[in-house]
Parts: C-alpha cells; structure tokens; sequence
C-alpha cells in the first residue's frame, strides 16, 4: 500500500512538471522536464524503456548531420570574413594572440577540473547491443599527425574525421581571403548562408530535444538505474567551480595587468552576463555588450571588431565547458585515454569550437562530433542533454564576459582607451 502511494505522489509530480512544462512553452524547461520523465519511466517501466531507445537513436543522427556543414560553414565565415586583418593591422594579431592564449588556459582548466573531480568515474553505462567492436590499434605520433590531414574530404564527412574538417575548412578559407573581392564574396556569401541555415537547423533538431533526452535518460535508467544521475550533478558542480576558478585566476588578473577599471566594468558588463545567463544566447547580449563597453571608454572602432570576432575566437566558457565534457564522456565509458590522446583532444576541441557560441546548446554538437571521431560512445552525451541547459547558462555567459573584457584589453594595449568618470551612467 506505501509503495503503491509513493508510486502514485511520483507520477502526480510528473503530470504536475509536464504541466507546468505546457505552460512555459519553453525548451530548456521542457528538457529539465525530460530528465523527471525519462527517469521515471525507466525506473518504473524498464521493459518500456529498453524500447524507448530508438528515439534517443534517431535524435542522435540528427544532431550528427549537422557537425561538417556547421563546422566547416562557421570556419570559413569565421576566418575568411575577417580578411581585412591586414588593414586593422597591430589590433588584428594583438586580439587573435590574445583570444588563442586565454582558450588555451580555459581549456587547459577544464581539463585539470575534469580530472580532479573525477566526475564520470563509476558511471555504469547501458551495455552495448551487438558484437563489440575491435580495440583501436595504437597510433604512432607519426601516424597521428598524418591523420590530421584529409586526403579525400568527403571520405572525412562520412566518417565524421572533426579535425581533417577542420584543417580542411581552415585552409580553404585562408584561400578564399586571399581571392579578390569580387571571386571571394559570393563564396562567402554561400557560406553565410550555410552557416545560418545549419544554425535553423540546428534549431528545428531541438524541438525533438525533450523527446531525445527522455528516451535516452529513460533507457540508461531502465538498465542500471538512478545512480547515473549523481554523477550529472558531479558534473554539474565541477563546471561551475571551474568557471569560478577561471574568472578569478584568469580573467581578473587580466583586467589587473591591464589596469580595467573594475567597479566600471562589472557595472557595463553585468547586463549582458544577464542577458546571456538567461538566454543562453551569446547573440542577445551583442547589442547591449557593444553599447555598454563604448560607453565606459573602449572606441567604436575597437567594440566593432573585438566583440564580434572574439564571438567567434575567444569562447572561454565554450572551451572549458568541451575540455570539461570530453574527458567526462571518456571517464563515464571506462575508456582509459593517455595524455598524449587527451591533448590532441584538446587541440581538436581548441579548433573545431570556433563559431557556435551564439546558439544555445551548439556545443553539444560540436562535442558529439568530437567524442564520435576519437571512437567513444554516444551514450554520455545523451545523457548530457538532460543537464545542458544548466551549464549553456554558464558557459554562455562567460563567454560574453570574456569578449568584454577583451575588449577593454585590447583597448588598453593599443594605447586607445579613455578614461571615463566613474559616475556616468551605463544603460
């Protein structure tokens, strides 16, 4: 009689969400809705949702269409578009080193958090169907660099190779940046049009979410039970320490070094951290970012160019958040990588991150892709999804910090910042 009441109140809380859900005709509140759903099901249907796992499936080849045309669309955009770096000169190469230097610790950050927290270690993962594949022969560091070029690219879409896509796009749009104006801009042009077009896509793919992150959280459930969803919230509090350590190790002493007024810029930054924060949409916040960083001192014509590049070269809440997940997928398999194959999984993730921080849950598409071309399971970040919208909040939001504050940097570096009273009013 207990049981089967505890039974009922479960299932009233379910509708209750599912209600609640209905109203807010939100996606993330539908895919925390997912996880109670899915969860349920597969503790109290198990059979149910052994069967389920075919729409976790189909979600699954969706979200892996989109990683070459997306990767490859935003590469050329990101790099080719940005071809009147000779013109900006001095400013150009300053805010890329700067950009590459401080991914670099980000994804350097997440990767140490990951390792420390041991946040996928003991997740037992539903037993794979059918024969198990043949362990990967190890590759020598010859044949490693080797295989970072693609010798026939749509042999490297097919097999989802991220890093011969990459090198691919990136010389590709070095090429077309050096084609005159009138050859280059209608490829340009195609590639824009591609990039948001995979970006709808992306979009459209997301409504199928809820169902995705229900049948996947429900089949994992189902099979080894409620355990896995500790290790979620492990996850979850290890990217917010790591994001923590990484604005006050990092990003602080850089605003320090450079001499960023500080109560200035928390004060001009913290409406589109808020923006951003609730949105999960680096774009949102660009209207008010660029408005607000012009106001407390950085020219128009440094606010013109940073932000807007650095949306597609500096993602230091993107980066740690991919480092961060990455290795978690390769905990939560059981795969024991080496340090070598771990830092070659950062210099992939270090490259194929650039260009996606302007829509929600994007990354996870670039880190399917990622954790697909190094041969582990899809599974981890299926489970992902249920937690996603939890971290895009974070990691989007630091992503907009970071363009602010390089912005400011930038300023100070080129000897352009004007100094403002402290009492002028940011909008």
């Amino acid at each position: 009689m207990i049981f089967d009441l505890w039974f009922a109140v479960r299932w009233v809380a379910v509708l209750l969400s599912i209600a609640f859900a209905w109203r807010r005709r939100s996606l993330t509140v539908w895919i925390l809705v997912a996880i109670i759903v899915g969860a349920e099901i597969g503790h109290d249907f198990p059979a149910l949702a052994i069967n389920l796992r075919v729409l976790g499936q189909i979600f699954l080849n969706l979200i892996k269409t989109i990683v070459a045309p997306l990767l490859f669309a935003t590469l050329v955009v990101g790099i080719a578009g940005h071809s009147n770096l000779k013109q900006v000169g001095r400013m150009g190469v300053k805010a890329l080193v700067y950009f590459e230097v401080v991914t670099t610790v980000a994804l350097l950050i997440g990767w140490a958090a990951i390792n420390l927290s041991q946040a996928g270690v003991g997740m037992v993962l539903p037993a794979p169907t059918g024969p198990a594949p043949a362990a990967p022969k190890p590759q020598t560091a010859s044949e490693i660099i080797l295989h970072t070029f693609p010798e026939n690219i749509a042999k490297s879409v097919a097999e989802g190779q991220i890093l011969q896509i990459v090198v691919f796009a990136v010389i590709f749009a070095i090429a077309l940046a050096l084609v005159r104006e009138e050859r280059r801009r209608p490829m340009l042009e195609f590639c824009e049009s591609l990039a948001e077009t995979m970006f709808k896509f992306t979009g459209i793919v997301m409504y199928f979410a809820p169902i995705g992150v229900a049948a996947a959280i429900a089949y994992t459930v189902g099979q080894v039970g409620v355990g896995v969803l500790g290790n979620l919230v492990k996850l979850l509090l290890t990217l917010y320490a790591a994001l923590i350590v990484f604005v006050s190790c990092v990003l602080l002493p850089i605003a320090l070094l450079f001499r960023v007024p500080l109560r200035q810029f928390i004060s001009a930054a913290a409406e589109p951290f808020s923006i951003a924060f609730a949105t999960t949409s680096s774009e949102a916040a660009l209207p008010s970012a660029m408005e607000n960083m012009e106001r407390i001192g950085v020219p128009r014509h440094v606010v013109a160019f940073v932000i807007p590049t650095g949306y597609s070269f500096n993602l230091d809440g993107t980066s740690l958040y991919l480092s961060l997940a990455s290795i978690f997928v390769a905990q939560a398999a059981g795969v024991q990588m080496t340090l070598g194959e771990q830092f070659v999984m950062l210099l992939t993730l270090m490259l194929t991150s650039k260009g996606v921080a302007g829509v929600p849950r994007a990354a996870l598409v670039i880190l399917m892709g990622t954790v697909a071309s190094f041969g582990l399971p899809a599974e981890p970040v299926f489970i992902l999804f249920g937690i996603d919208a939890l971290m895009d909040m974070a990691r989007t939001s630091i992503n907009v910090l970071g363009n602010c504050l390089a912005s400011v940097v930038i300023a100070r570096w080129e000897g352009e910042f004007v100094e403002r009273p402290e009492q002028v009013p940011v909008a």
